[in-house]
């Protein structure tokens, strides 16, 4: 089957079972094989080296789409399916966009377009992308074996809590400005451990910094959408700015954290549970064992924003 994908998380998946796409997004960069692929999309948004603020200035001032879909090279891979997504109109293609660019193709390829609201609904996606594509054996191990480490996870953060408590957790998936995680983000703090109640039951939104001192998060997790982590301890800056920031509980005790939206927390793929893994060493770091992706994607923060100490003590 010629699959297209045209959001990263499709594509991360795809490869994690066995298929390769005929052509991806722009931002399809996980595994580094996708970048050799075909694009099928671009964008107006000059995102590199730019700040957050200027990033959110650029996507306020386009008059028009975002994104823009490429429909003649799309006919030219002749994909028999295109996987998109629903869940949020400043990370993607429109799917009505996609919907609409395949029916004018002939054969008209399917669309699936993924839309997880959950943290389940997300590794849910697995198995339905994988069935899409007659991958459904792998997925269902793959499911399978993401179930048992999210279990693990859970079963250690229930020995923490009763140790520690769930701290106050804030997590922002943007910072100038403020913006509070939502979609999967409040379950995956739920279950690592931590006090869920700052991040909404819905899309991410908006959040007043003065709410955010009101909440005075003892862990704050800091993964701006797109951002590598050394993007993201730059981010932190804009954070470090405002007032009361070094008087944050997290700050204070050395329990705030930039981390790698990228690669972690934006993607809804099954990388979501590498995700949950290095969200329960912020919140429990005693209780949590050292694994490679909190050394590779977490750094923790001083209150003048600059790394101090890898969040695997290293």
């Amino acid at each position: 089957m010629r699959v297209a994908s045209l959001l990263p998380s499709a594509t991360e998946t795809l490869y994690a079972l066995g298929v390769e796409p005929v052509g991806v997004s722009h931002s399809c960069d996980h595994p580094p094989a996708a970048r050799e692929l075909p694009t099928l999309t671009s964008t107006v948004v000059d995102h590199e080296d730019r700040s957050a603020a200027d990033i959110d200035a650029q996507m306020r001032a386009v008059d028009g789409a975002v994104y823009d879909l490429d429909t003649e090279q799309l006919a030219a891979l002749e994909p028999d399916l295109l996987v998109t997504q629903a869940t949020c109109d400043v990370c993607a293609v429109d799917a009505s966009e996609v919907r609409a660019a395949a029916e004018r193709l002939d054969p008209a390829p399917d669309v699936l377009a993924c839309n997880p609201h959950s943290f389940a609904n997300a590794l849910d996606d697995v198995v339905r992308i994988g069935e899409a594509v007659g991958a459904a054996d792998a997925a269902t191990a793959l499911r399978a074996d993401l179930r048992e480490r999210v279990d693990a996870v859970r079963k250690r953060a229930e020995h923490a809590v009763a140790d520690e408590g769930r701290p106050r957790t804030a997590v922002l998936d943007w910072t100038d400005p403020p913006i509070r995680a939502g979609h999967w983000v409040r379950d995956m703090v739920a279950i690592a451990g931590g006090d869920p109640s700052f991040q909404p039951d819905g899309p991410s939104e908006p959040v007043a910094w003065a709410d955010v001192r009101a909440v005075d998060p003892e862990a704050l997790v800091v993964a701006p959408c797109g951002f590598d982590r050394d993007r993201a301890v730059d981010a932190v800056g804009d954070l470090a700015d405002r007032p009361g920031f070094a008087n944050l509980s997290a700050v204070a005790d050395g329990r705030a954290y930039a981390v790698d939206g990228n690669g972690l927390f934006n993607r809804p793929s099954h990388r979501l549970v590498d995700s949950l893994e290095a969200l329960f060493t912020c919140l429990h770091p005693e209780h949590a064992a050292t694994t490679p992706t909190a050394h590779e994607h977490i750094a923790a923060v001083d209150d003048t924003a600059k790394p101090f100490v890898r969040a695997d003590g290293g």
